[in-house]
C-alpha cells in the first residue's frame, strides 16, 4: 500500500500562502516516488478554500486530498487521518513541542524551526535558519553512518541544513536556463511582489520609492507591481499595478529583476536566474534574507516596514542602473548555485526513508 504523507500547513494574513505553495511542490515529489499525500490546513478564509480541495492560485481542484482543520494554528490532526498515514511534515513556522508530540505515533518531520520544539521530532529541514551554504565534504562516519557537513543532530532530531532544501515549484526547474543569463546594462522590466496578502503594505512603500525615482528621472524602466490591497496614487509612466498575477512562476522570466520578500517567489527567482532585491517583512524574515545576501544570492534592502526610503532610493538607483550590472550578474551566478530546483525531491526522499516505506 502506498504510504500517506500528511503536509500540515497554516495560511493567514501573516504567513500568506507560501507554505501551501511549498506543500504542493512537496506532494508532487512524494507522489512521484509512489506515495499518497494530503494537505491538512488551518488558518483564515484562504485555508478554507485549500482545505475544501480548491487550488489556492488556480480555479481548479487540488491534485491531492485536503482537510480543513479550522482556524487554530495548533489544531491536532484527526485520529482517523493519523491512522492512515506514515509520516507528517509540519510547515507553519510556529510550533510547540506539545503540538509535535500530538502527531505521534507517526514519524514527525518539521520544515524550519527557530525554537527547541523540533527536538521532539524525528527530522528537521533547515534551509535558511542555520546558514544556507554548506559543503558536501569532508564526510565523517558517525555511528556507522556517513555524515556530511550539512547534517547534524539536535536532541534526538536529525537536522538537514542549507540551500539544498529550499523548495521551488517544478515549473521553476523546467524554466531554469541551461546557461547563466547575461544581465542587461540597466533593469528595464522590474517585477515587484511581496506576497498574496502583503500584510505590512510594502507594495505602497515600493510604489512611492519608484515613483520618486521616476519623477527625478533616475530610473526609466517599466515595473509591474502586485498590490493585493491596491495603491494610493496614480501610477507613474511605465508602472502597471495589478491585484493578482495568475501562474506567477511562469511570468517571472519575462522580467530583468524582481523586488520581493522572503518566500517561494524569491526562491523561484534565484532558481531561474532572476536577480532579486529584497525587503524583509519583519525581523524574523530579515534574518533569512541576510543569510541569503551574505551568500550573494540577493540584494538586501533591510526590514521593509522600518526602511528609510531615502536610503532605499539611493541603493536601488545604483542596483537598477548600469553601476549595478556586475552586482546583478554575480547574484544570478550565486543565486542559481544556491537554489538548484531539486530540493522537493531531496526532501521527499528523506521523508520516504523516514516513513520506512520500501520502493
Amino acid at each position: 500500500m502506498s504510504p500517506l504523507l500528511i503536509l500540515r500547513v497554516h495560511a493567514d494574513l501573516r504567513l500568506g500562502l507560501g507554505h501551501v505553495a511549498r506543500a504542493l511542490a512537496l506532494q508532487e515529489a512524494w507522489r512521484a516516488l509512489g506515495g499518497q499525500a494530503c494537505l491538512a490546513v488551518t488558518g483564515d478564509a484562504r485555508a478554507r478554500r485549500v482545505g475544501g480541495g480548491t487550488h489556492p492560485f488556480l480555479d481548479q481542484a487540488l491534485p491531492c486530498e485536503a482537510h480543513d482543520l479550522g482556524e487554530d494554528l495548533h489544531q491536532a490532526l484527526p485520529e482517523a487521518l493519523k491512522s492512515r498515514a506514515s509520516v507528517v511534515l509540519v510547515d507553519q513556522w510556529d510550533t510547540t513541542a506539545g503540538f509535535l508530540q500530538s502527531m505521534r505515533p507517526l514519524k514527525v518531520a518539521v520544515l524550519e524551526d527557530d525554537t527547541d520544539a523540533h527536538e521532539t521530532a524525528d527530522l528537521l529541514f533547515q534551509p535558511f535558519l542555520e546558514g544556507i551554504r554548506w559543503p558536501d565534504h569532508p564526510v565523517k562516519v558517525v555511528n556507522g553512518r556517513k555524515v556530511r557537513p550539512f547534517e547534524t543532530t539536535s536532541g534526538a532530531c536529525r537536522v538537514l541544513r542549507g540551500s539544498s532544501f529550499i523548495v521551488v515549484d517544478r515549473t521553476a526547474l523546467e524554466l531554469r536556463p541551461k546557461r547563466m543569463p547575461l544581465q542587461p546594462l540597466a533593469v528595464h522590466k522590474l517585477l515587484i511582489t511581496f506576497g498574496g496578502s502583503d500584510g505590512p503594505n510594502l507594495a505602497q512603500k515600493a510604489f512611492d520609492t519608484l515613483a520618486h525615482l521616476a519623477a527625478e528621472d533616475r530610473w526609466r524602466g517599466a515595473c509591474t507591481l502586485l498590490a493585493p490591497n491596491g495603491i494610493e496614487g496614480d501610477p507613474f509612466p511605465g508602472c502597471t499595478v495589478v491585484r493578482g498575477l495568475p501562474e506567477l512562476t511562469r511570468r517571472i522570466p519575462a522580467f530583468d529583476a524582481i523586488w520581493c520578500s522572503a518566500g517561494v517567489t524569491l526562491a523561484e527567482s534565484l532558481c531561474m536566474g532572476i536577480p532579486a532585491a529584497v525587503w524583509g517583512q519583519n525581523e524574523r524574515q530579515h534574518g533569512i534574507l541576510s543569510d541569503l545576501a551574505i551568500a550573494n544570492g540577493c540584494f538586501d534592502l533591510g526590514v521593509g516596514p522600518e526602511a528609510d526610503l531615502g536610503i532605499v532610493r539611493e541603493a536601488l538607483t545604483q542596483w537598477l542602473g548600469p553601476e549595478g550590472q556586475d552586482n546583478r550578474q554575480e547574484q544570478v551566478r550565486d543565486g542559481m548555485a544556491l537554489v538548484d530546483g531539486m530540493a522537493a525531491s531531496r526532501i521527499a526522499q528523506e521523508l520516504w526513508r523516514l516513513s520506512g516505506a520500501t520502493a
